[in-house]
């Protein structure tokens, strides 16, 4: 027979819990649904309330749009913003609510008063950009005054409005390009794109900033006549894996392979420009120079300007042998583009192993250097070429360069260098003799060799001779102006002189024109009658040369 067992206590209070609350719990229920009845999103699929958690992208973006306001296409969160960019986010609102009454304004055209109407514009109607022009320069100088994400994010939101404005066809009073809106339009984002490109190389924003700004960019609505302009902003970040490589000499070829696809280190000259200034600024002499050799630009003739002063930026680093020989590669030669102020500064860092503490090279349409008025201090590490090293540098320039071959400057500098204020003894009339040929023989060779045994005798004397040499075919070619200047370097070494003035008349035309030049050059300098008078008194005549080559041979 079944036997049923007395509930135990702990059953008991079960169910007297469940009777006691059910109904409670139920009224409750009907309640809330009283309440939320009216909400019509409750029963949406997928975009019900159910889904009110933190992964649920409808809410999430629901409550991002509220907080994060205009800031939200630029896809940041909430732990990036700041102050900063909360109030750039104000400045932005009420930039588009103003530029767009401007372009209202803009598209209504002015009254054509006093000029009458005309053919191609009948109802005498106006349209000039100039004054939405002028408004939107003016926020962008407001947003260059703020912190620099801030900053960004104001330029990029002032070009997404204005990307969008058209021109109106019509008269146009001025002729500035400003009054028409497609003209302004590129000058304005052309404003923007420099602004944040030199923002992504030059400040700190982080590469996850970066890429955000870059998607931000590509979403914009590009007119047909911008198009190209789409990629401006695809700058690679400092971090980036083929650039860090290549900066540290790991990649020598700017290639890299990554999952079977060719990664170039291809870059836009503006980027090229800014990432040459920040390497320069942070003295890393050497990364910039792996880094010119292998990028490669959509614009090859700036592109070979800034390459040109990879030897510069040699000297910089303290490796004086290294910029010498970069300066002579075997396919085009950056000497052979060198200015004569630029010769003239190799030709002292050659020679003293010294710089200016801030000296910086840019590109603006030609190759500058920038040396500041302190005084030169030593490299470190660095050591003074020797004479015969730098002759033969000044000698190959000259040969490859017209503009220093022809530069007075460029010849006083070297003949400095090999004419001492000491004077140098004179050498015996068979050195003197045989050193024509030898001279000749240099200086026509193909890569001005300098023999040994041409120095062992007479070393100094010999490179002396040397440029002498080099001058007298400088004569030969042309009117050297100023040649005073050029002739007072001899003063404690006439004999070197009259060596120069024996090799000048084989060729008596041109001896009795360079004579000429003199006598003009010394009637329009204060003391040029002293200086013709000293020189006329130590240097043979060009009648007589015949005369001073019998001496030489006799005393030979």
């Amino acid at each position: 027979m079944k036997t049923w067992s007395s509930p135990s206590p702990a059953a008991r209070r079960s169910s007297l819990t469940h009777a006691t609350t059910a109904p409670y719990t139920s009224s409750r229920r009907q309640t809330r649904s009283a309440l939320l009845r009216p909400c019509q999103m409750w029963c949406c699929s997928g975009l019900c309330h159910c889904n009110s958690h933190k992964r649920s992208d409808f809410w999430n973006n629901l409550r991002n749009s509220l907080l994060l306001g205009g800031l939200q296409r630029f896809n940041l969160t909430l732990s990036e913003l700041d102050s900063h960019l909360r109030h750039a986010e104000t400045m932005l609102q009420s930039f588009k609510l103003r530029l767009s009454a401007k372009f209202e304004c803009f598209l209504r055209g002015e009254s054509l008063e006093g000029y009458g109407p005309s053919d191609s514009n009948p109802k005498g109607v106006v349209f000039n950009y100039t004054p939405v022009y002028e408004f939107v320069s003016s926020f962008l100088n407001e947003a260059d005054q703020q912190e620099g994400r801030a900053a960004a994010v104001l330029r990029l939101g002032a070009a997404e409005v204005f990307i969008r404005h058209f021109q109106v066809s019509g008269s146009y009073i001025s002729h500035s390009p400003t009054a028409n809106a497609v003209e302004a339009r590129l000058v304005l984002l052309q404003r923007v794109i420099a602004s944040v490109q030199r923002q992504m190389v030059m400040s700190s924003l982080t590469p996850d900033f970066i890429h955000k700004l870059q998607e931000f960019y590509q979403k914009l609505f590009f007119p047909p006549e911008l198009k190209n302009m789409k990629s401006s902003l695809c700058v690679r970040p400092w971090d980036d894996v083929l650039l860090v490589s290549v900066l540290k000499g790991q990649n020598v070829s700017g290639v890299r392979k990554d999952k079977g696809k060719k990664d170039l280190l291809i870059e836009q000259i503006a980027v090229v420009l800014l990432r040459t200034e920040v390497l320069q600024q942070q003295h890393r002499y050497r990364e910039l120079c792996r880094y010119l050799r292998v990028v490669e630009s959509d614009d090859s003739k700036l592109l070979q300007q800034v390459r040109d002063l990879i030897p510069f930026f040699f000297c910089m680093d303290g490796s004086l042998p290294g910029g010498l020989h970069s300066l002579f590669p075997t396919v085009n030669a950056p000497a052979a583009r060198l200015t004569p102020d630029l010769f003239l500064f190799y030709l002292r860092l050659f020679t003293t192993a010294t710089a200016p503490p801030t000296a910086t090279a840019r590109v603006s349409g030609s190759v500058q250097v920038c040396i500041s008025d302190a005084a030169w201090q030593p490299m470190k590490d660095a050591v003074p070429l020797p004479d015969v090293v730098v002759v033969r540098f000044a000698l190959r320039v000259q040969r490859c360069c017209p503009a220093v071959f022809a530069d007075s400057r460029c010849w006083i500098s070297l003949l400095q260098i090999v004419n001492p204020p000491a004077a140098v003894p004179e050498p015996t009339s068979k050195f003197l003799h045989e050193a024509k040929d030898v001279v000749s023989t240099i200086l026509h060779g193909a890569n001005v060799q300098i023999p040994r045994v041409f120095q062992e005798g007479y070393p100094d004397q010999a490179l002396l001779l040397l440029v002498t040499g080099a001058l007298g075919q400088r004569v030969l070619s042309g009117a050297l102006s100023p040649a005073l200047p050029v002739l007072n370097t001899f003063k404690g070494n006439l004999w070197a002189l009259g060596w120069l003035w024996d090799s000048l008349s084989s060729s008596p035309e041109r001896l009795r024109s360079f004579s000429q030049e003199l006598s003009r050059e010394a009637g329009a300098t204060a003391d040029g009658d002293n200086i013709l008078r000293f020189l006329h008194s130590l240097v043979p005549a060009p009648s007589s040369s015949t005369e001073y080559r019998h001496q030489q041979s006799s005393g030979s």
